[in-house]
C-alpha cells in the first residue's frame, strides 16, 4: 500500500488559492484559473487557459509558466506585467531549481489544461505572489528564466475563504 493518499479525492478537497489568468494586450483572449490544494507533502496546482496564441510555426505551441515573486499584474509600458518581478527563487537556486519553475503550458488550439504535484512551496509562501505565462518555451538551462521571453499573461495568487 502506498504512503501516498488517493488523487480521485481531490475532487472532494477545495483549493486553498487561487489565481485569475488574463492576458496582455497583445494577447486579450488569453484567460483562464489556476487553483492551489495543500496536501501534508505539497501542493497540487491545477491550471486551465484558453485564448493562447498560434503561430504559424507551430499549430499547438509550448508555453513556459512560473511563479513571480510580485504582488501584481500592473506594469508599465514597456512591460505591462512588470510589476509581477522576477521568478519566485527565495533560495537563491539555479534555474530551473527555482521554487517558481513550473511545468509547462502545451497548446491544443489554444486552450491549455496542467495538473501537477510540488513539494517546491507551500501555498502560504506563494500567496500574494503572481502566476505568468510567458510567450515562449522554457529551456530549462539558460539563467535566470529559461529564455521564456515576454510575459503573456497574468495572474494574482490570492487565498481562498472558506
Amino acid at each position: 500500500m502506498s504512503n501516498y493518499p488517493n488523487f480521485s479525492l481531490l475532487s472532494k478537497l477545495k483549493p486553498k488559492a487561487s489565481a485569475k489568468i488574463y492576458g496582455n494586450k497583445q494577447n486579450p483572449s488569453i484567460i483562464g484559473n489556476a487553483y492551489f490544494y495543500q496536501l501534508n507533502f505539497g501542493v497540487i496546482v491545477v491550471v486551465d487557459v484558453e485564448g493562447l496564441p498560434k503561430n504559424d510555426e507551430c499549430d499547438s505551441p509550448i508555453f513556459a509558466m512560473h511563479i513571480h515573486a510580485g504582488d501584481s499584474c500592473s506594469g508599465n509600458e514597456n512591460d505591462e506585467f512588470a510589476d509581477s518581478g522576477t521568478h519566485y527563487n527565495p533560495k537563491n537556486y539555479p534555474h530551473p531549481y527555482h521554487a517558481g519553475d513550473l511545468p509547462p503550458l502545451f497548446s491544443a488550439n489554444g486552450y491549455a489544461f496542467s495538473m501537477f504535484l510540488t513539494s517546491r512551496f507551500t501555498i502560504d509562501e506563494v500567496v500574494g505572489k503572481t502566476i505568468i505565462i510567458h510567450s515562449s518555451v522554457d529551456d530549462f538551462k539558460t539563467q535566470p528564466s529559461g529564455n521564456s521571453n515576454e510575459k503573456i499573461a497574468c495572474g494574482e495568487i490570492k487565498e481562498l475563504n472558506d
